[in-house]
Parts: C-alpha cells; sequence; structure tokens
C-alpha cells in the first residue's frame, strides 16, 4: 500500500532506474493526484490508483527516453538496483559477487521492454497482487500474469546466459520457465 512519498519514489526509482527521473516522476504523481482526485472513484485503495498514476507516468518517460534515445551515463551504486541479502556481515567476496549479480539483474532487468518489467517489478518488488497490478496498469489480470511470466522467462534467460544460474539450469534448454516460475 502507497501510504507515503518514498513509496511512490521508490516504485518510481524502480521502474526508471534514474534517482532525477524518480523525484520528477514522484513529484508529479502527487501533483497530478491532487488534481485529479476526483476522477478517484473508489473502485479500488487509494494505494492502487496512486500505483496507477505513478505507472502511467514512468511508462510516459520511459516512452519519451526511448524516442530520444537517450544515453545513461551515471553508473552510481546509489542507481544500481541493490539486491539485499540476509547475512550481516559478507566477507569481501560476497560483496563483490553481490554487486555483480545484483548489476547483472539489473541489466536484465533493463532489457526486458517497459510494460514486461513494470509489471515484474510491482508483482515481486513491490508485492502487489495480480488484481492490484491489473488496476494500477489498467490492464485485464490474465494480461497482467501473461506479462509477468513473459518477464520471468525472458530474465531467468538473461540470467542464463549470463552464468548467473547454477550449472544445470545454464545448460537446461526448456524455454517454457517452468523451472524458473513462482507459484502465487
Amino acid at each position: 500500500m502507497i501510504s507515503s512519498q518514498n513509496e511512490v519514489y521508490a516504485l518510481a526509482f524502480k521502474l526508471l532506474g534514474n534517482e532525477q527521473d524518480a523525484l520528477d516522476i514522484s513529484q508529479d504523481a502527487f501533483l497530478k493526484a491532487y488534481l485529479s482526485i476526483g476522477n478517484f472513484r473508489g473502485d479500488s485503495r487509494f494505494s492502487v490508483w496512486m500505483y496507477r498514476v505513478t505507472y502511467n507516468l514512468c511508462l510516459d518517460k520511459l516512452r519519451k527516453k526511448k524516442r530520444r534515445r537517450e544515453t545513461r551515463l551515471d553508473n552510481d551504486a546509489d542507481t544500481e538496483l541493490e539486491l539485499q541479502f540476509e547475512d550481516p556481515s559478507p566477507s569481501p567476496e560476497e560483496r563483490v559477487l553481490a554487486r555483480e549479480t545484483s548489476e547483472i539483474v539489473r541489466r536484465g532487468l533493463d532489457s526486458l521492454p517497459p510494460k514486461q518489467r513494470a509489471v515484474l517489478i510491482m508483482r515481486e518488488v513491490t508485492g502487489l497482487s495480480y488484481a492490484e497490478i491489473a488496476k494500477a496498469s489498467g490492464l485485464r489480470e490474465g494480461t497482467v500474469k501473461s506479462r509477468i511470466n513473459r518477464a520471468r522467462i525472458a530474465l531467468a534467460e538473461f540470467l542464463r546466459k549470463n552464468g548467473t544460474f547454477p550449472e544445470d539450469y545454464r545448460h537446461n534448454n526448456r524455454k517454457d520457465g517452468d523451472d524458473y516460475e513462482q507459484d502465487e
């Protein structure tokens, strides 16, 4: 549930991968929500509506970037998708491996089409249900499930090609993604 500016920013950052763009979109999302509050019908939770506003603004931003073919110049550690590990004191080797893995996963997510990446992040990172994602994105629930499945398969293939899966997964020629799919 979106209950703060931080959560709107977190969603925008995860979708856009850029701190400044996420700040701009967060501000735009709250402004748009304020100006459009009369359009909120109450069919869903307010947080889902805010996700939809944020999601749409992020997609618009990604479309504009694609048209302008912007090159991302920043490569700060602060702008990377960070994976969280439970070990509170990883060894230097583990930290390097985690950083490399995080970078590969970020590149894998970046390689996905924006609409697939968005629904996958909404599901796996923010923990929204399929129904909530459908409302937030304006899609049918079946379409959301399909996009998430295709995104998982594409991400798994990307990770397999980049050597991040164990040996038995890397040489697995299955295309349907059953080994990688998570059930609800």
